[in-house]
């Protein structure tokens, strides 16, 4: 944005910088050949006065020898026709075309003592005439040779101290834009930074108040919006995380009160009644473990966001790990309800499956888990693959099953907080397990990617790439 504008106002600078320089050296030019003309004029007027003379007193000697000075001293050649014949000085010769010009329309008592404007870099002489004599009678005429070469000095002179003060009042002016643009952008950049900062981690810090008094209150204004939207994003994290924690001995003391009422309980009717109040009831509790563990999920991006390290948020369970040997760990820890399932869970890998991840150990496993417990829950009786490999930089732990799958349009709503495909609400779950599952592979730098299985089937991958990616990135292959 400030090359943009900086490029605008350099063009508007060097726009004014031009203009000042043509009206001041077209004003030089008028002034040199005014000058000149002048200057020039009044040395035609007193060789023909006495030129004059000569012909009223038939001597042209005094005649002579002021057109020979004059010639010697700017080293311009002088014609004068007089009735008697013609005086010529500084080698200018009465048949050149534009002397003889000149002398026809002196003889018709048409002055021409005007000069063209000098140009610095022309060349070339030019030639005023005027007649002399009476009112009445013309008596001869005098051509006078102005020579240029001094007037275009001067002029190129003139031409050569504007370039110099063009060009430091360009460089002049560009530093001012320079510093100008700055000091109006910079609050404007920081303001930029701020709600992208702001947008991924939910916290900025104070903008420093600079800039025009307008920017200094619209940061004024950011400042106090993202505070109070930070402590309020804060209050209502905190809020469900104390929520589901403090919840959990109600909940467990009402269970408790359940199971004792149903060992008071006699006939089948009320047996299956209080079996259905502590299925509502681990339902509950479900619930409220995985809206704990959102909640955990969401405050690790947040950090992550931030440039907290797994190591700094985590502790012990962090830091580099073996995405395979996790990988094993929970397709064993998995395999017991998998076969009550009647489902054939098989890890395969490559040969050197030793893909190290900077990774939470626990995350990770409780990423896989989830994946795992819902190829199990939503595919049962199918063939369900657990595997890492590579692909260039990238690390790749992928859960297939050959159940009946998402729908194209099912898959991008999948990671949406309580959502269920409608297909599946006859089996227990709370619609947040896959949405835990994205949220802690966006806080370890990678990504989680949904796509069918083919011929059927859904296939669930959290790709770990060389570079930390955005949610919602991930590509179906």
């Amino acid at each position: 944005m400030k090359l943009r504008v900086l490029g605008i106002l350099s063009v508007l600078v060097l726009l004014l910088v031009l203009l000042v320089s043509n009206v001041i050296l077209s004003s030089a030019g008028r002034e040199v050949t005014q000058q000149l003309q002048i200057n020039r004029a009044a040395s035609l007027n007193r060789i023909a006065q006495l030129a004059y003379d000569a012909a009223n007193d038939g001597d042209s000697t005094v005649l002579r020898r002021d057109m020979e000075t004059y010639s010697g001293l700017y080293s311009e050649g002088l014609v004068v026709r007089l009735q008697t014949g013609t005086l010529a000085s500084g080698g200018l010769d009465p048949e050149r075309p534009d002397v003889r010009e000149a002398l026809g329309r002196a003889s018709l008592n048409l002055a021409d003592t005007t000069l063209d404007p000098v140009r610095p870099f022309g060349t070339g002489n030019e030639v005023i005439s005027r007649s002399f004599g009476s009112a009445s009678q013309v008596l001869g005429e005098v051509v006078m040779e102005v020579n240029l070469d001094a007037a275009r000095d001067k002029l190129r002179y003139r031409w050569l101290v504007t370039a110099i003060a063009a060009i430091a009042l360009a460089a002049v002016l560009l530093l001012l834009a320079g510093r100008v643009t700055g000091w109006v952008l910079r609050p404007v950049q920081r303001l930029g930074a701020a709600v992208r900062e702001f947008k991924d981690t939910g916290h900025t810090p104070p903008l420093p108040e600079a800039g025009p008094p307008e920017l200094r209150e619209l940061s004024r204004s950011f400042t106090d919006m993202a505070t109070t939207l930070g402590e309020l994003i804060d209050s209502q994290r905190q809020l469900i995380a104390d929520t589901s924690h403090h919840l959990r001995n109600p909940i467990g003391a009402l269970r408790l009160r359940v199971d004792l009422l149903l060992l008071e309980l006699r006939n089948e009717k009320e047996r299956a009644a209080g079996a259905g109040v502590l299925a509502e009831l681990e339902r509950v509790e479900e619930i409220l473990d995985s809206v704990l563990r959102l909640a955990v999920a969401e405050h690790r991006v947040i950090e992550d966001s931030a440039g907290a390290s797994p190591e700094v948020s985590e502790g012990p369970g962090s830091g580099s790990v073996n995405a395979f040997v996790v990988l094993a760990e929970e397709v064993d820890r998995a395999r017991p309800a998998a076969l009550a399932a009647g489902s054939d869970l098989v890890l395969t890998t490559q040969e050197d499956p030793g893909a190290e991840l900077a990774c939470s150990r626990i995350e990770l496993a409780q990423m896989l888990g989830e994946l795992l417990n819902n190829a199990i829950k939503y595919a049962p009786g199918a063939q369900i693959t657990a595997s890492v490999r590579t692909r260039g930089s990238a690390t790749l732990i992928e859960i297939a099953d050959t159940g009946p799958g998402l729908e194209p349009e099912q898959l991008a709503a999948a990671t949406t907080r309580f959502w269920r495909a409608p297909e599946h609400s006859s089996i227990r779950g709370t619609g947040m397990g896959m949405t835990i599952v994205d949220r802690l592979a966006t806080a370890n730098g990678g990504r989680l990617v949904l796509a069918p299985n083919e011929p059927n089937g859904l296939r669930a991958r959290i790709e770990f790439d060389a570079a930390p990616t955005l949610p919602g990135q991930g590509e179906a292959s």
